[in-house]
């Protein structure tokens, strides 16, 4: 079995891969930028088109966008599936010229990719450091769910009982209310 590369082997391997990463981000013919809810790609026309000279398709799994009667700058399929209700484009002027803005909003809210297209170069995903969040940015479920673990999280920290346990014991307490013929002195609970 190999060595472990020490930290020094480690980040220098981490450095090659971020910079050749970046190269072909930087090679694509569009720039791109996502969130862990919907992905951001811009693609730079010439500043004398309009919005009828270009063929932008939209849909649950492909991308397409580039100018009628030319090869398309990207044609492809989607690593995931995109919500097409709510993905937009625009054309967009800017200082030296004009863009195409193109919004996907992913259908699974809860997952990075890896490219806008597959068959662009990848991103390693796992090194992506997510915008903090808030509690009020989470669906209803999501939410219930972690305000729960966060009461755990407390409630063990401080060494009462958890959300469950304190239904379970609830629940013994009704029970015993409701046999008081029944001795339970003896009894494990737990």
């Amino acid at each position: 079995m190999p060595d472990s590369p020490t930290p020094e082997e480690r980040a220098q391997k981490d450095a090659e891969l971020k910079a050749k990463e970046a190269a072909e981000q930087a090679a694509l013919p569009y720039k791109w930028t996502q969130t862990i809810k919907d992905v951001d790609v811009t693609v730079p026309v010439p500043g004398n088109l309009k919005g009828r000279d270009l063929d932008v398709k939209l849909t649950r799994d492909k991308l397409k966008v580039g100018v009628k009667g030319q090869t398309p700058v990207i044609d492809g399929d989607l690593p995931k599936a995109i919500d097409s209700e709510e993905s937009t484009w625009t054309l967009e002027t800017t200082p030296s010229s004009k863009e195409i803005s193109i919004h996907l909003e992913k259908a699974n809210k809860m997952e990075w990719w890896p490219h806008v297209i597959t068959s662009a170069p990848t991103i390693d995903t796992s090194k992506i450091t997510p915008e903090d969040s808030k509690l009020s940015d989470l669906d209803g479920e999501t939410r219930t769910m972690v305000e729960k673990m966060m009461y755990d999280q407390r409630q063990k920290e401080m060494g009462k009982p958890t959300s469950d346990e304190e239904k379970k014991m609830e629940m013994l307490r009704k029970f015993q209310a409701q046999h008081p013929e029944m001795d339970f002195s003896n009894a494990k609970i737990g």
